[in-house]
């Protein structure tokens, strides 16, 4: 076919009226065509082009540039420059409409918007790329001009938001800050159409979500805060029930408005105490995060936790509105068989309720929150067992030795270990954490102890000779310290000659703050108000422990030298 139609426009117009520009295009895109044969569709469809102007507006007929561009897309160099053959051909011909040349611009940005997004590679590349002397990010900028088509500010709002997030543009950097950033609020206006206000929030939260400096100019340009609440206020007025058509319209574009807005939110209030009392202060927003939560929408329910999540970081909110509106019976709800995308973001936004300074925690505490927690410390998903382990952390913090044994009877001595054995970091610190919580005022420590100490101690003698980091060593001295504390739990560390000598080696450590850790082992262990400490300091004396404490109090590390002393004092009283 294509060396019958070389220099032959008669040939080329006999195979356009057989019908054969649409199965060539067909071939095009198949993406199980071979890219031998793509190449060769473009080569022909290209000399195809170079023939009559009836030959042009007959491959414009069959759509053939949103084809040709969609194969730029392709990794083959020698089909993409077949492609672009094609297309400069096309557009060299006076009966190509000159709006058609603006659609290409469009496809263009698209195409650079879905690339750079959530890549760096490639973003850093088109933050270099030059066009007739100008870079691409100032050509960007230019398109987001108020004279410029919505869609064409809305694409490069994209598009430099997304350059922007993989880090090849700078979040201070003028063009984010004055152009894109005010753009995108524009775009959440009240006069735009419905769909550029879903895409011009959902974007603006996607560019300010990790940046605080970002958060803030947001939240003071135009109002944007307020500016907000009208989504969800669409429709105004129901639909006539007999329409179900437009019923289900309506339905949609109200839940794509209520998701783009507590997306917003959540991302305006994720670092900034101002901006979360300010949002909290719009008209009606607990309750309408609080509906948000029961949405018939899987998307929106998400998007609503996400929104909780951001605003349960504050401890004024915590404390007031989150109590006013009892945001935990919602909550609880939400967590029971949510899919885990909801699951990850509920249990973060619980393990903030459960903190101790919150109101929340107490009726939680009550409607069988261990149970809940337990389980989702057994799950696959990571982040879910992180999650479960923290808020029961939290829960342990200065709480009722009814509610420790509660937590212990629910996780299982057989669960515990298996997240003190995780392979994730996040989990064992965070095990480790609620560990210390539970062995923590003197009745607790001992109790505990009588119950579960022989598995305990196991378990740290294996983290303290294990291959892990600082941070996990250290909070198992930290434990070990809570356990020196206890009354008769300090004889389990005391009859256990191994874990004594891992305390001396780690008074010696390189590592400052393992050797204070292991110093507050001591310092419990040799208290000498205390019934049992002369025997207990004698022990330790004879394995050396007092030489390191005078090397230590010699120090240069001011805290090791006070502790060092400290301890020494206690053989002289």
């Amino acid at each position: 076919m294509k060396n019958a139609v070389i220099g032959n426009n008669k040939q080329k117009a006999n195979l356009i009226v057989l019908g054969a520009v649409p199965r060539l295009l067909y071939l095009l895109q198949q993406e199980t065509s071979s890219t031998e044969l793509r190449t060769e569709c473009a080569v022909v469809l290209g000399s195809l082009a170079m023939g009559t102007e009836n030959n042009v507006k007959s491959l414009l007929d069959c759509h053939i540039i949103p084809a040709l561009l969609q194969g730029l897309l392709s990794p083959d160099l020698k089909f993409i420059e077949a492609c672009l053959r094609c297309l400069r051909t096309i557009f060299i011909s006076p009966v190509t409409p000159e709006d058609l040349l603006y659609t290409v611009r469009m496809q263009a940005l698209k195409c650079f918007s879905v690339l750079a997004f959530e890549n760096p590679q490639v973003s850093m590349t088109l933050v270099n790329v030059s066009v007739d002397g100008e870079l691409l990010p100032q050509i960007f900028v230019k398109m987001l001009q108020r004279d410029k088509p919505i869609e064409m500010q809305l694409t490069s709002a994209k598009c430099l938001t997304s350059m922007c997030r993989a880090g090849a543009i700078r979040t201070d950097d003028s063009c984010i800050v004055l152009k894109t950033l005010p753009c995108l609020v524009r775009m959440c206006s009240k006069e735009r159409l419905l769909e550029e206000r879903v895409e011009g929030a959902e974007t603006l939260a996607y560019l300010i979500e990790t940046d605080v400096e970002l958060q803030r100019i947001a939240s003071i340009t135009d109002h944007l805060i307020v500016m907000l609440a009208d989504y969800f206020k669409y429709p105004s007025s129901v639909s006539a029930i007999t329409d179900i058509k437009r019923l289900d319209h309506d339905l949609k574009h109200a839940h794509e408005l209520r998701q783009a807005a507590f997306k917003l939110y959540a991302s305006l209030g994720a670092n900034d105490e101002d901006i979360r009392k300010k949002i909290i202060e719009t008209e009606n927003m607990m309750d309408r995060i609080v509906n948000g939560l029961s949405e018939s929408s899987i998307k929106v329910r998400l998007a609503a936790v996400r929104c909780l999540h951001s605003l349960s970081r504050s401890v004024q909110q915590l404390r007031t509105s989150f109590q006013d509106h009892a945001v935990w019976k919602p909550l609880m709800k939400v967590l029971q068989n949510a899919p885990n995308e909801i699951l990850v973001v509920a249990s973060s936004t619980l393990c903030n309720l459960l903190l101790e300074f919150s109101p929340s925690k107490e009726p939680i505490l009550e409607s069988g929150a261990i149970e809940l927690l337990c389980s989702l410390t057994q799950s696959e998903n990571l982040a879910l067992r992180v999650n479960g382990i923290w808020a029961l952390m939290n829960m342990a913090f200065q709480a009722e030795q009814k509610i420790k044994s509660d937590i212990l009877r629910g996780l299982s001595t057989e669960q515990l270990f298996q997240l003190l054995s995780d392979s994730d970091v996040n989990v064992l610190m965070k095990t480790l954490g609620l560990l210390r919580n539970l062995l923590s005022t003197r009745p607790h420590i001992d109790h505990i102890m009588s119950t579960h100490g022989k598995q305990i101690m196991q378990a740290v003698t294996l983290i303290l000779e294990g291959e892990h980091n600082i941070e996990v060593k250290e909070q198992t001295l930290c434990i070990l310290a809570n356990i020196a504390d206890g009354t008769t739990a300090k004889e389990l560390i005391m009859t256990n000659d191994d874990i004594l000598q891992k305390i001396k080696y780690y008074m010696s450590h390189s590592n400052a703050k393992l050797q204070l850790a292991a110093m507050f082992c001591i310092s419990n262990l040799i208290w000498n108000e205390e019934e049992g400490s002369q025997e207990r300091q004698d022990k330790l004396r004879d394995m050396g422990i007092v030489d390191i404490l005078h090397k230590l109090s010699q120090s240069s590390d001011p805290n090791l030298c006070d502790k060092a002393k400290t301890a020494l004092q206690q053989y002289l009283a």
